[in-house]
Protein backbone atom coordinates (compact mmCIF):
# COMPACT_ATOMS: atom_id res chain seq x y z
CA UNK A 1 0.00 0.00 0.00
CA UNK A 2 1.30 3.50 -0.76
CA UNK A 3 3.15 5.32 2.04
CA UNK A 4 1.35 8.38 3.37
CA UNK A 5 4.08 10.85 4.19
CA UNK A 6 4.35 12.74 7.46
CA UNK A 7 6.38 15.83 8.34
CA UNK A 8 9.40 14.60 10.30
CA UNK A 9 11.75 11.64 10.50
CA UNK A 10 14.15 11.08 13.40
CA UNK A 11 17.78 10.66 12.25
CA UNK A 12 20.71 10.06 14.60
CA UNK A 13 19.24 12.19 17.37
CA UNK A 14 17.51 14.97 15.41
CA UNK A 15 14.22 15.49 13.64
CA UNK A 16 14.66 16.20 9.93
CA UNK A 17 12.10 16.86 7.16
CA UNK A 18 10.64 13.73 5.55
CA UNK A 19 12.07 14.62 2.11
CA UNK A 20 15.58 15.07 3.55
CA UNK A 21 15.77 11.50 4.86
CA UNK A 22 17.89 10.19 1.99
CA UNK A 23 20.92 7.94 1.61
CA UNK A 24 23.64 7.57 -1.02
CA UNK A 25 23.22 4.86 -3.66
CA UNK A 26 26.63 3.49 -2.63
CA UNK A 27 25.57 2.95 0.98
CA UNK A 28 26.43 -0.52 2.23
CA UNK A 29 22.79 -1.38 2.95
CA UNK A 30 21.78 -0.86 -0.68
CA UNK A 31 24.23 -3.48 -1.91
CA UNK A 32 24.20 -6.04 0.91
CA UNK A 33 20.93 -5.64 2.83
CA UNK A 34 22.81 -4.74 6.02
CA UNK A 35 19.92 -3.40 8.10
CA UNK A 36 17.85 -4.28 11.16
CA UNK A 37 14.46 -2.78 11.82
CA UNK A 38 11.24 -2.83 13.80
CA UNK A 39 7.54 -2.39 13.11
CA UNK A 40 5.41 -0.87 15.88
CA UNK A 41 1.82 0.33 16.03
CA UNK A 42 0.44 3.34 17.84
CA UNK A 43 -3.25 2.85 18.61
CA UNK A 44 -6.09 5.26 19.20
CA UNK A 45 -8.01 4.97 22.46
CA UNK A 46 -10.91 7.11 23.66
CA UNK A 47 -9.40 10.62 23.79
CA UNK A 48 -5.85 9.23 23.79
CA UNK A 49 -3.19 7.36 21.83
CA UNK A 50 -0.60 4.80 22.94
CA UNK A 51 2.28 2.84 21.44
CA UNK A 52 2.08 -0.93 21.82
CA UNK A 53 4.96 -2.58 23.69
CA UNK A 54 7.49 0.10 22.81
CA UNK A 55 10.35 -1.00 25.13
CA UNK A 56 10.09 -4.60 23.93
CA UNK A 57 10.35 -3.54 20.30
CA UNK A 58 13.35 -1.34 20.99
CA UNK A 59 15.03 -4.11 22.96
CA UNK A 60 14.58 -6.43 19.98
CA UNK A 61 16.11 -3.80 17.68
CA UNK A 62 19.15 -3.59 19.96
CA UNK A 63 19.37 -7.42 20.04
CA UNK A 64 19.14 -7.63 16.24
CA UNK A 65 21.95 -5.10 15.89
CA UNK A 66 24.09 -6.99 18.40
CA UNK A 67 23.70 -10.25 16.45
CA UNK A 68 25.01 -8.47 13.35
CA UNK A 69 27.85 -6.70 15.22
CA UNK A 70 26.23 -3.37 14.43
CA UNK A 71 27.02 -0.93 17.24
CA UNK A 72 24.07 1.30 18.11
CA UNK A 73 25.00 4.53 19.92
CA UNK A 74 21.63 4.61 21.69
CA UNK A 75 20.10 2.71 24.59
CA UNK A 76 16.65 1.13 24.62
CA UNK A 77 15.45 4.06 26.70
CA UNK A 78 16.88 6.64 24.26
CA UNK A 79 15.37 4.86 21.27
CA UNK A 80 12.00 4.65 23.02
CA UNK A 81 12.12 8.37 23.76
CA UNK A 82 12.99 9.05 20.12
CA UNK A 83 9.93 7.10 18.95
CA UNK A 84 7.71 9.19 21.23
CA UNK A 85 9.36 12.38 19.94
CA UNK A 86 8.71 11.63 16.28
CA UNK A 87 5.12 10.47 16.84
CA UNK A 88 4.31 13.60 18.86
CA UNK A 89 6.13 15.88 16.41
CA UNK A 90 4.14 14.50 13.48
CA UNK A 91 0.88 14.43 15.42
CA UNK A 92 -0.36 11.32 13.60
CA UNK A 93 -2.25 8.58 15.45
CA UNK A 94 -3.15 5.82 14.92
CA UNK A 95 -0.01 5.08 12.95
CA UNK A 96 2.69 2.58 12.07
CA UNK A 97 6.24 3.25 13.29
CA UNK A 98 9.37 2.10 11.47
CA UNK A 99 12.72 2.34 13.32
CA UNK A 100 15.64 1.14 11.19
CA UNK A 101 19.40 0.92 11.68
CA UNK A 102 21.70 0.20 8.76
CA UNK A 103 25.24 0.35 7.45
CA UNK A 104 25.61 3.58 5.53
CA UNK A 105 28.05 5.23 3.12
CA UNK A 106 31.70 4.48 3.82
CA UNK A 107 33.14 1.33 2.29
CA UNK A 108 31.89 -1.44 0.03
CA UNK A 109 32.74 -5.11 0.21
CA UNK A 110 31.05 -7.81 2.25
CA UNK A 111 32.84 -6.79 5.46
CA UNK A 112 30.59 -4.05 6.90
CA UNK A 113 32.61 -3.11 9.97
CA UNK A 114 34.02 0.16 8.61
CA UNK A 115 30.72 1.47 7.27
CA UNK A 116 28.94 3.91 9.61
CA UNK A 117 25.70 2.93 11.33
CA UNK A 118 22.72 5.20 10.65
CA UNK A 119 19.50 5.17 12.69
CA UNK A 120 16.18 6.52 11.42
CA UNK A 121 12.64 6.44 12.85
CA UNK A 122 9.57 7.25 10.77
CA UNK A 123 5.84 7.01 11.39
CA UNK A 124 2.85 7.21 9.08
CA UNK A 125 -0.78 6.10 8.78
CA UNK A 126 -1.22 2.43 7.89
CA UNK A 127 -4.29 0.22 7.98
CA UNK A 128 -5.04 -3.47 7.54
CA UNK A 129 -2.08 -5.51 6.27
CA UNK A 130 -3.35 -8.99 5.34
CA UNK A 131 -6.13 -8.68 2.71
CA UNK A 132 -9.56 -10.17 3.37
CA UNK A 133 -12.48 -8.80 5.34
CA UNK A 134 -13.87 -12.21 6.34
CA UNK A 135 -10.62 -14.05 6.96
CA UNK A 136 -7.50 -14.64 4.90
CA UNK A 137 -7.17 -17.29 2.19
CA UNK A 138 -3.56 -18.48 2.34
CA UNK A 139 -1.31 -21.17 0.88
CA UNK A 140 1.74 -23.18 1.81
CA UNK A 141 4.63 -21.67 -0.11
CA UNK A 142 7.07 -23.56 -2.29
CA UNK A 143 9.78 -21.41 -0.66
CA UNK A 144 11.20 -22.66 2.65
CA UNK A 145 12.07 -20.35 5.50
CA UNK A 146 15.68 -19.66 6.42
CA UNK A 147 17.71 -22.62 7.63
CA UNK A 148 19.36 -22.64 11.06
CA UNK A 149 22.94 -21.34 11.03
CA UNK A 150 22.50 -19.50 7.74
CA UNK A 151 20.57 -16.28 8.47
CA UNK A 152 19.66 -15.72 12.15
CA UNK A 153 15.87 -15.53 12.35
CA UNK A 154 15.90 -14.02 15.85
CA UNK A 155 17.32 -10.89 14.23
CA UNK A 156 14.71 -8.79 12.46
CA UNK A 157 17.07 -8.05 9.57
CA UNK A 158 16.24 -6.50 6.23
CA UNK A 159 18.06 -9.24 4.29
CA UNK A 160 15.79 -11.91 5.83
CA UNK A 161 12.83 -10.32 4.09
CA UNK A 162 14.10 -11.21 0.62
CA UNK A 163 12.89 -14.69 1.55
CA UNK A 164 9.62 -13.17 2.76
CA UNK A 165 9.19 -11.33 -0.54
CA UNK A 166 9.41 -14.59 -2.48
CA UNK A 167 6.74 -16.16 -0.26
CA UNK A 168 4.41 -13.16 -0.47
CA UNK A 169 4.78 -12.60 -4.24
CA UNK A 170 4.16 -16.26 -5.02
CA UNK A 171 1.04 -16.25 -2.87
CA UNK A 172 -0.37 -13.12 -4.44
CA UNK A 173 0.33 -14.23 -8.01
CA UNK A 174 -1.53 -17.48 -7.28
CA UNK A 175 -4.55 -15.66 -5.84
CA UNK A 176 -3.90 -15.95 -2.10
CA UNK A 177 -3.65 -13.27 0.58
CA UNK A 178 -0.45 -14.67 2.09
CA UNK A 179 1.87 -17.66 2.12
CA UNK A 180 3.11 -19.91 4.92
CA UNK A 181 6.70 -21.12 4.79
CA UNK A 182 7.93 -24.49 6.02
CA UNK A 183 11.28 -24.83 7.74
CA UNK A 184 14.11 -26.81 6.14
CA UNK A 185 12.85 -30.01 7.84
CA UNK A 186 9.37 -29.60 6.36
CA UNK A 187 7.66 -28.44 9.56
CA UNK A 188 5.47 -25.35 9.76
CA UNK A 189 7.38 -22.13 10.32
CA UNK A 190 5.51 -18.85 9.78
CA UNK A 191 4.04 -16.49 7.20
CA UNK A 192 6.11 -14.03 5.20
CA UNK A 193 5.78 -11.51 8.03
CA UNK A 194 3.55 -13.16 10.61
CA UNK A 195 3.73 -15.80 13.33
CA UNK A 196 1.30 -18.72 13.03
CA UNK A 197 -1.17 -20.17 15.54
CA UNK A 198 -3.49 -23.19 15.21
CA UNK A 199 -6.31 -24.43 17.42
CA UNK A 200 -7.24 -28.10 17.70
CA UNK A 201 -9.25 -29.81 20.41
CA UNK A 202 -9.45 -26.63 22.47
CA UNK A 203 -5.66 -26.23 22.70
CA UNK A 204 -3.61 -23.44 21.11
CA UNK A 205 -0.58 -24.57 19.11
CA UNK A 206 2.28 -22.49 17.77
CA UNK A 207 5.66 -23.20 16.26
CA UNK A 208 8.66 -22.70 18.58
CA UNK A 209 11.54 -20.34 17.88
CA UNK A 210 13.68 -23.28 16.75
CA UNK A 211 11.46 -23.62 13.66
CA UNK A 212 13.00 -20.50 12.06
CA UNK A 213 10.44 -18.03 13.39
CA UNK A 214 10.85 -14.48 14.57
CA UNK A 215 10.37 -13.93 18.29
CA UNK A 216 7.26 -11.86 17.63
CA UNK A 217 6.11 -9.25 20.13
CA UNK A 218 2.46 -9.84 19.22
CA UNK A 219 3.13 -13.59 19.38
CA UNK A 220 4.40 -13.16 22.92
CA UNK A 221 1.37 -11.04 23.79
CA UNK A 222 -1.06 -13.66 22.49
CA UNK A 223 0.71 -16.39 24.48
CA UNK A 224 0.34 -14.26 27.60
CA UNK A 225 -3.34 -13.59 26.91
CA UNK A 226 -4.04 -17.27 26.22
CA UNK A 227 -2.58 -18.35 29.54
CA UNK A 228 -4.53 -15.60 31.28
CA UNK A 229 -7.76 -16.86 29.65
CA UNK A 230 -7.04 -20.44 30.73
CA UNK A 231 -6.35 -21.71 27.21
CA UNK A 232 -3.92 -24.63 26.98
CA UNK A 233 -0.81 -23.55 25.05
CA UNK A 234 1.47 -25.98 23.21
CA UNK A 235 4.72 -24.86 21.54
CA UNK A 236 6.02 -27.69 19.37
CA UNK A 237 7.09 -28.59 15.84
CA UNK A 238 3.95 -28.95 13.71
CA UNK A 239 3.53 -30.93 10.49
CA UNK A 240 2.02 -29.25 7.44
CA UNK A 241 -1.16 -31.33 7.58
CA UNK A 242 -2.12 -29.72 10.89
CA UNK A 243 -3.18 -26.76 8.75
CA UNK A 244 -5.82 -28.92 7.06
CA UNK A 245 -7.30 -30.56 10.15
CA UNK A 246 -7.12 -27.76 12.72
CA UNK A 247 -10.32 -26.15 14.02
CA UNK A 248 -8.99 -22.59 13.83
CA UNK A 249 -5.90 -20.78 12.56
CA UNK A 250 -4.64 -17.23 12.74
CA UNK A 251 -1.64 -14.99 12.10
CA UNK A 252 -0.15 -12.54 14.56
CA UNK A 253 2.24 -9.65 14.01
CA UNK A 254 2.55 -5.91 14.36
CA UNK A 255 1.19 -5.41 10.85
CA UNK A 256 -1.18 -8.41 10.83
CA UNK A 257 -2.27 -7.93 14.48
CA UNK A 258 -4.61 -10.94 14.97
CA UNK A 259 -5.91 -12.13 11.57
CA UNK A 260 -7.89 -15.35 11.29
CA UNK A 261 -7.33 -17.71 8.37
CA UNK A 262 -10.40 -18.74 6.40
CA UNK A 263 -8.69 -21.35 4.23
CA UNK A 264 -5.31 -22.93 3.53
CA UNK A 265 -4.58 -24.33 0.05
CA UNK A 266 -8.32 -23.98 -0.73
CA UNK A 267 -9.18 -26.20 2.26
CA UNK A 268 -11.55 -24.45 4.66
CA UNK A 269 -10.33 -23.95 8.22
CA UNK A 270 -13.26 -25.12 10.35
CA UNK A 271 -16.32 -23.47 8.84
CA UNK A 272 -14.25 -20.53 7.60
CA UNK A 273 -15.39 -18.10 10.27
CA UNK A 274 -13.41 -16.83 13.24
CA UNK A 275 -13.52 -19.59 15.85
CA UNK A 276 -14.21 -19.07 19.56
CA UNK A 277 -10.61 -19.23 20.79
CA UNK A 278 -9.35 -16.96 18.02
CA UNK A 279 -12.22 -14.54 18.75
CA UNK A 280 -11.49 -14.51 22.48
CA UNK A 281 -7.83 -13.66 21.85
CA UNK A 282 -8.71 -11.20 19.07
CA UNK A 283 -11.20 -9.36 21.27
CA UNK A 284 -8.85 -9.31 24.26
CA UNK A 285 -5.97 -7.98 22.15
CA UNK A 286 -7.98 -5.25 20.44
CA UNK A 287 -9.76 -4.37 23.67
CA UNK A 288 -6.43 -3.65 25.34
CA UNK A 289 -4.84 -1.73 22.46
CA UNK A 290 -7.98 0.34 21.82
CA UNK A 291 -8.49 1.11 25.50
CA UNK A 292 -11.84 -0.61 26.03
CA UNK A 293 -10.20 -3.16 28.35
CA UNK A 294 -7.66 -2.38 31.08
CA UNK A 295 -3.98 -2.52 30.21
CA UNK A 296 -3.23 -5.22 32.79
CA UNK A 297 0.28 -5.90 31.50
CA UNK A 298 1.47 -2.31 31.06
CA UNK A 299 1.89 -2.80 27.33
CA UNK A 300 0.89 0.73 26.31
CA UNK A 301 3.07 3.85 26.25
CA UNK A 302 0.90 7.00 25.99
CA UNK A 303 1.76 9.76 23.53
CA UNK A 304 0.46 13.30 23.40
CA UNK A 305 -1.30 13.20 20.02
CA UNK A 306 -4.82 14.15 19.03
CA UNK A 307 -6.23 10.90 17.66
CA UNK A 308 -7.96 10.35 14.36
CA UNK A 309 -10.52 7.68 13.62
CA UNK A 310 -9.31 4.20 14.67
CA UNK A 311 -8.46 1.82 11.85
CA UNK A 312 -11.10 -0.90 11.49
CA UNK A 313 -10.23 -4.42 12.63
Amino acid sequence: MPIQTTTNIWHNGSLIPWDKAQIHVMSHVVHYGSSVFEGIRCYAQPNAASIFRLPEHMARLVDSAKIYRMPLPYTVEQLSAAVIDVVEANGVAPCYIRPIAFRGYGELGVNPLKSPVEVYIANYPWGKYVPGTSGADVCVSSWSRLAPNTMPTLAKAGANYMNSQLIRMEAEINGYSEGIGLDTNGYLSEGSGENLFLVRGGALYTTPLANSVLNGITRSSVLTLAKQLGIEVVEQALPREMLYICDEAFFTGTAAEVTHLRSVDRIMVGDGTMGPITKALHDEFFGIVHGTLPDRHNWLTPVNVKVGEPVGV
